[in-house]
């Protein structure tokens, strides 16, 4: 769906400079099709995005609907 295809692409953006200038973990509850619990981890190694609860503890948490997520994200 939308939200799994958003964080794809944003997983294969995501390079070791974003991390080192980011050092933040993002975590997603999102509501509605495609919804669950989702992160961006821009702090641990290479960083990762995907589904699930993020592999370190978030800095933010935000929670929206799914559709929203994906006109934030496009």
């Amino acid at each position: 769906g939308p939200v799994a295809e958003t964080f794809r692409v944003i997983q294969g953006a995501v390079t070791e400079e974003y991390v080192r200038s980011t050092q933040g973990v993002f975590q997603f509850e999102l509501s509605g099709d495609g919804g669950g619990t989702w992160y961006i981890d821009l702090k641990s190694k290479a960083g990762s995005a995907g589904f699930g609860q993020p592999p370190v503890t978030a800095d933010v948490v935000m929670s929206m609907s799914s559709a929203d997520f994906v006109k934030m994200f496009t």
